[in-house]
């Protein structure tokens, strides 16, 4: 039987593929959400095959899509009395301003409010599960500045800003996370992959996608990327690190900003009106 039961997004590809099929390896039951159930199951059955752990699942979820995200949470609750392990994987970027289902901008939904309402939904699952929470954001979270008062980019978009604030937010979450259920067992962590050859670049256009083409012989494979998230799912004695930002499996350093707590808070209490405005 699967020691763990370890629950991760954007596993069909690159370092979240790497991290379940390692994970797998090591006897977790990995339920993988996926946009794309095709692919998904493909997946699948390519975790079955190299681990030979068949406790892997599919479950439909679109962070950009909230609606998605519920069900998802839903039927997660329905089969599963704890969760001991949640990996917020996925990430996007985009050249352009795109506006998700609900309204949001899609660099903010994707990477942290379909996450934050996949979290916060799964909360008493993952407290009884004594779970970890592991946020995969990026050293591009140094380049981030909250602006609340234009969360959606209406005001002038750039995609490094936007995806700066998402990564930023990423780390904020944690921390949140953290402070806020900390002594209910669960432990809470952000962390920086590396410059990883994925396909994170397949939505970027010109000088962003030009950028990344010659940085790729540079960057290091999902494999190696996935080593940090691997590392805070099965590590000893992480409890003195909770809400804490790692790379490269050490504590690092983050940007001063993160050190802002009226804005960490401000994030998490923004994040809840804007999920529950988006209910039907």
């Amino acid at each position: 039987m699967p020691i763990k039961t370890t629950v991760i997004t954007g596993a069909t590809s690159g370092i979240g593929k790497a991290t379940a099929i390692a994970l797998a390896g090591q006897d977790h039951a990995v339920y993988l959400l996926v946009r794309n159930i095709i692919r998904g199951e493909a997946v699948k059955q390519e975790i079955i095959s190299q681990t030979g752990n068949k406790h892997i699942y599919v479950i439909k979820c679109d962070l950009a899509d909230l609606q998605s995200v519920r069900e998802a949470a839903a039927e997660l609750s329905y089969k599963l009395m704890s969760v001991n392990t949640l990996i917020n994987n996925a990430g996007a970027g985009f050249s352009e301003r795109q506006v998700s289902k609900d309204g949001f901008e899609m660099t903010f939904a994707t990477n942290h409010l379909g996450h934050f309402l996949l979290t916060t939904s799964l909360m008493p699952l993952l407290e009884r599960g004594q779970a970890r929470i592991i946020n995969v954001s990026s050293e591009g979270h140094k380049l981030g500045k909250p602006n609340f008062d234009d969360l959606q980019s209406v005001q002038g978009y750039s995609a490094v800003k936007a995806y700066g604030m998402a990564k930023l937010f990423n780390v904020y979450f944690a921390r949140s996370l953290a402070q806020k259920f900390g002594n209910n067992g669960v432990l809470a962590f952000s962390l920086h992959p590396g410059a990883v050859n994925s396909g994170f670049a397949d939505k970027l256009k010109g000088f962003e996608k030009i950028f990344m083409k010659l940085a790729r012989p540079f960057m290091i494979t999902p494999e190696r990327g996935a080593e940090t998230s691997i590392y805070l799912a099965t590590a000893s004695q992480l409890d003195k690190f909770n809400g804490s930002y790692f790379k490269k499996k050490r504590v690092a350093k983050t940007a001063g900003i993160v050190q802002d707590a009226i804005a960490q808070e401000k994030l998490w209490q923004i994040s809840e009106k804007l999920i529950s405005k988006s209910i039907a």
